[in-house]
């Protein structure tokens, strides 16, 4: 999942989901068990999530700008349109929203392509399908101001949440420069604690985002050596849903693209407003329209003409090869649980795609 910054997007603290031999039965109980704690850790009460019926949809989303379409098309009734009554659940803990989704309390969630390549399983079945944005400029690597490329960080300290997105942002920079992280020296903190960090001058390195990229900038701290204006299509947010509520619920599902579509549209004709309503759904650090709009700037909204020019050509097109991406560099760092297929995480039947 997304932001809250310092939460969204976390590492994979669930942990494996399954082991070799296990039966789905002994799969589902031991990761009930799990979302239990993790619930009554984090204070959240699992009577606040119950299974949705026709007509209904239960997402979880951490605090991020590029998820503001779906509370837009919510607000302004395009979901109520076609009939379906959505519920936007705030979960700042990606392991809470994922135990919460594999047990059936959610029908789904909204995270990054490559992130949910590491919690699908062949007990787990979940796909995705709706591109919601990507990060333009939204996430960044902080370093000293006399460093000119990635080679130059060799050997420093990076600060990076580890299991993250981030992580797999930074791992595609150092490829794309013949290099791999036994070249620099990994600290396992947030995002956030990250910047405070480098901020502070106790490391030299750090992978962040938004709003610190920014907040660097004005105080000529160091320089945003890279971002991820640079890297266009690799930090995708996407909808994922169970396979089961798919399978039943296909009207429901075409009505989420639907109002996204439309949400998508408005923001194009109606930007002011559009940000204003955005603001006040998503809530948060994001409350205020001008930090919406400010934040905004560093993200491209997928509407229904980018949808399908991502998923076009499947497996061998711009998702597909995202998706060959992730399995590299998760499957190095042993993240994945099964191997996946395209198949297996996207499903684009619901787009329109010719």
């Amino acid at each position: 999942m997304r932001k809250n910054k310092g939460l969204g997007r976390s590492s994979d603290s669930i942990g494996t989901q399954s082991a070799p031999g296990k039966t789905k039965g002994t799969f589902m109980t031991n990761l009930a068990s799990r979302l239990a704690k993790l619930a009554l850790a984090a204070g959240v009460a699992l009577t606040a999530f119950s299974a949705a019926h026709a007509g209904t949809m239960k997402l979880g989303m951490t605090t991020w700008v590029g998820y503001g379409p779906l509370f837009l098309a919510r607000d302004l009734g395009y979901f109520k349109e076609k009939g379906l009554d959505i519920d936007l659940q705030i979960v700042e803990d990606n392991a809470i929203a994922e135990a919460a989704v594999a047990a059936g309390q959610m029908d789904g969630d909204a995270g990054t392509i490559d992130e949910i390549l590491k919690y699908r399983s062949s007990e787990f079945c979940f796909k995705s399908v709706y591109a919601l944005d990507d990060s333009h400029g939204g996430d960044g690597m902080l370093t000293p101001a006399t460093a000119n490329s990635v080679k130059d960080i060799k050997g420093l300290e990076v600060g990076i949440n580890e299991g993250s997105t981030s992580q797999f942002w930074f791992d595609i920079l150092l490829k794309q420069n013949g290099m791999s992280e036994k070249d620099v020296k990994i600290t396992n903190m947030t995002a956030d604690d990250a910047a405070a960090a480098f901020m502070a001058d106790r490391i030299p390195v750090a992978v962040t985002w938004e709003p610190h990229l920014t907040l660097a900038k004005k105080a000529n701290k160091g320089k945003v050596l890279m971002d991820s204006s640079k890297t266009p299509g690799i930090i995708v947010d996407v909808v994922s849903l169970r396979c089961d509520y798919i399978k039943n619920n296909p009207k429901d599902v075409e009505a989420l693209v639907y109002g996204l579509y439309k949400a998508n549209e408005y923001i194009k004709s109606n930007q002011e407003d559009a940000y204003k309503i955005m603001a006040k759904g998503v809530g948060g650090w994001l409350t205020d329209p001008k930090d919406f709009a400010a934040s905004a700037a560093g993200v491209n909204f997928y509407g229904e003409e980018r949808n399908k020019e991502f998923f076009k050509d499947g497996a061998n097109g711009e998702s597909g090869k995202l998706v060959v991406l992730g399995k590299e560099i998760w499957g190095a760092l042993a993240k994945l649980k099964m191997d996946v297929k395209y198949e297996d995480v996207i499903d684009t039947s619901f787009l329109g795609l010719k």
